[in-house]
């Protein structure tokens, strides 16, 4: 079946592939790989991201005094990523498949030109027939700086690398409209912009991973906020990678359908930076209801109400409307100073400008 992908980011849980004793699940794992490469033949540029480097150092060490749950998730990254990659890399070999692994940490995204960087690295390995393998680096990040688990680590590289489709692989079906344990309760096929999943969403973690299905949903939402599709299928579903790409109506898991516009490259570093903010821009419910229509506008000062925190310019700052409610990020084009001496003010310089204002999908 011939297919107008051209590329795609795959995100592997640490549930798919860990057996219930914590040990890595070698035939899931050769399973996927073998899907990777059939896709890889056709053609299409696939980004890895894989979880599983803590659960495969878990089982190769004992523990022989207290640590407390960072100094462990360092010690069990350290040994398991090198577990990890060196798998990948021999099960691709067999396809002759080269990989390269990729580690980041929260901070690298935090400024544009680090960014760029990681951009510009994954750019060059799939040019040239590599498949990136990424990961976040546990051994180095702390947990104020750690991403909330690898769906968020995923839908960055999904929007900052221009991929079509962002593929999560869980160990559950997709989204329900009730328990998952519930034989009544079926897997959502779609989700439209805007739909309420308050009711169908459990707050509740994955076995060996940080996030749940909540993350995943956020994750999703923006990703195909910015015209990216997201599918959330189970990992140990035989196929499903195949099947996702050859017969995705068939297949069960749940899509987010994407925004029909796409986002600019800053937009999209800009949308996943609410991290990295080092203030607060209070607006008027006029700016609010400008700023929220579909016109192309920029925060102007006359829209602002207050300015909370000390910034630069460049700096990231979140836009807060008149109910208290964050409505979007942006690209500080002046300094916290300067925006308390003009808020409130006629004035046509931008305090956002609209290139580097990111709004929300409320």
């Amino acid at each position: 079946m011939k297919n107008s992908l051209s590329r795609i980011a795959i995100k592997i849980g640490s549930n798919v592939l860990s057996r219930t004793d914590g040990k890595l699940d070698i035939t899931q794992m050769s399973s996927l790989v073998d899907q990777i490469a059939e896709l890889h033949k056709r053609g299409i540029e696939i980004i890895l991201i894989s979880s599983g480097a803590v659960a495969s150092g878990r089982s190769e060490i004992q523990i022989t005094k207290k640590l407390d749950s960072v100094d462990q998730r360092q010690l069990f990254s350290a040994i398991g990523q090198v577990k990890l990659i060196n798998r990948y890399y021999e099960l691709f070999r067999e396809f002759n498949i080269t990989v390269g692994q990729v580690l980041t940490t929260k901070e690298s995204f935090a400024t544009r030109r680090h960014y760029l960087n990681q951009k510009n690295c994954m750019s060059v390995m799939i040019d040239n027939g590599v498949i990136p393998i990424v990961n976040e680096n546990d051994t180095i990040s702390v947990s104020e700086l750690m991403f909330t688990d690898n769906d968020e680590l995923s839908g960055l590289i999904a929007s900052m690398m221009n991929v079509q489709k962002l593929i999560i692989l869980s160990n559950i079906d997709g989204i329900f409209n009730g328990n998952p344990s519930d034989p009544d309760s079926t897997v959502i096929r779609n989700i439209e912009q805007g739909r309420d999943l308050t009711d169908y969403i459990q707050a509740s973690k994955s076995n060996f991973g940080r996030g749940g299905m909540l993350t995943k949903t956020n994750i999703a939402r923006k990703v195909a906020d910015e015209g990216i599709e997201v599918i959330i299928a189970n990992g140990k579903t035989p196929n499903i990678l195949t099947k996702l790409i050859d017969h995705p109506q068939e297949t069960v898991c749940t899509r987010f359908v994407p925004e029909a516009s796409t986002v600019s490259s800053i937009k999209k570093w800009i949308a996943h930076s609410d991290g990295f903010t080092k203030g607060e821009i209070h607006i008027n419910e006029r700016a609010n209801d400008v700023l929220t229509s579909d016109k192309a506008v920029s925060l102007l000062p006359i829209g602002i109400t207050q300015v909370i925190g000390e910034f630069e310019k460049d700096d990231i700052i979140r836009i807060i409307n008149h109910e208290g409610t964050a409505i979007g990020l942006g690209k500080a084009n002046c300094n916290s100073e300067h925006a308390n001496e003009v808020m409130g003010k006629h004035g046509k310089k931008a305090v956002v400008h609209y290139d580097y204002l990111y709004i929300e999908q409320l």
